[in-house]
């Protein structure tokens, strides 16, 4: 199974890249000045334990409940190989959702269905829709099965820009990957809360014995020590005010164009559904033209696009290379 992903392929960087969901207000200013001074001539402890500790206090966790990882998609893999070394062989998945989630249950030998006990994925908000995670209202209602292990996706929980995610379960793990929301995606660093649970402590145990040494470098301990600043939070909470207002900007100019702007979107993105035959050859029309979409095909969802929202200027440069390629207004 290839991954696909937004973000930078072949062509290069594109000029207006709406194919990621990273905070388009980025880089955080913070952020940037903490990774300029890390430390690059040494080591970071192997254990982490300042890091931890900062994160398990901005949670309000215990130190012993984080686990730092390379990457989400490091840790997909991570708490999937553990899954299937606990016995578990089924991997329940969202109907759409990141790929890394189906790819590391096939590298693992976990069958997607849903027979218990399995390990579960959810996602909120959901990607590539926005949407909540229906997942998380029956996790909430019903405890997990024994020996099943159930992980939140709260990559897109800082970038939600409308309501308040529900309460994660109390039996849930919780994977962030801070990168997106500071506007800083080429700093691969993610962290996981395990369960405050004696079968969490168990499970974190297991976790991070299949860690490798040193899985963050300098620059990722740097990113999320300034994740957990007063500064960097301050500045994300005034980057929400901008990303609402040019998300009905842009929602309304993909409405202009004839796109089908698929409704429920809580988060910084949305998925619009486009009025040609031919979705790929649309998309790398604009390509060519330095507008890269995201293909919604491999989340299940073919004929659609999910849009990270951009600033009016890269609005602008769509509009006009939609119509440059030769497609009209509706």
């Amino acid at each position: 199974m290839n991954a696909v992903h937004g973000g930078p392929d072949a062509l290069g960087v594109p000029a207006h890249d709406f194919s990621t969901n990273a905070n388009a207000c980025g880089p955080c200013p913070q952020a940037l000045a903490a990774l300029r001074e890390a430390d690059r001539s040494r080591y970071p402890d192997p254990a982490y334990t300042a890091l931890r500790a900062r994160l398990a206090a901005f949670h309000g966790v215990e130190a012993g409940r984080i686990i730092v990882a390379a990457s989400a998609s490091e840790f997909i893999h991570r708490i999937t190989a553990c899954a299937a070394r606990a016995g578990l062989r089924h991997a329940v998945l969202p109907a759409h959702g990141y790929g890394d989630y189906a790819r590391a249950a096939q590298a693992w030998g976990l069958a997607l269905a849903p027979q218990e006990p399995a390990l579960h994925w959810a996602c909120e908000p959901a990607s590539p829709l926005g949407t909540a995670d229906a997942a998380l209202a029956q996790w909430a209602r019903q405890p997990a099965s024994p020996g099943a292990l159930r992980v939140i996706d709260c990559a897109y929980a800082p970038l939600r820009l409308e309501g308040a995610g529900a309460a994660p379960p109390g039996d849930a793990w919780q994977m962030w990957t801070p990168n997106k929301a500071l506007g800083l995606t080429g700093v691969r660093a993610a962290y996981a809360i395990a369960p405050g649970t004696a079968e969490g402590v168990s499970q974190a145990a297991a976790v991070q014995a299949l860690a490798p040494s040193w899985p963050l470098g300098a620059d990722g301990v740097a990113l999320l020590q300034a994740w957990v600043e007063e500064g960097a939070q301050a500045w994300l909470a005034a980057s929400l005010a901008t990303l609402r207002s040019w998300k009905t900007r842009q929602a309304a100019l993909c409405t202009a164009l004839g796109w089908a702007v698929v409704p429920g979107s809580l988060a910084n993105y949305f998925t619009a559904r486009l009025p040609v035959a031919d979705v790929p050859a649309a998309l790398q029309a604009l390509r060519a033209r330095g507008v890269k979409l995201r293909d919604c095909a491999s989340f299940g969802l073919p004929g659609h696009v999910r849009l990270g929202v951009l600033a009016p200027v890269s609005q602008q440069a769509l509009r006009e290379a939609w119509t440059g390629a030769g497609y009209h207004f509706a």
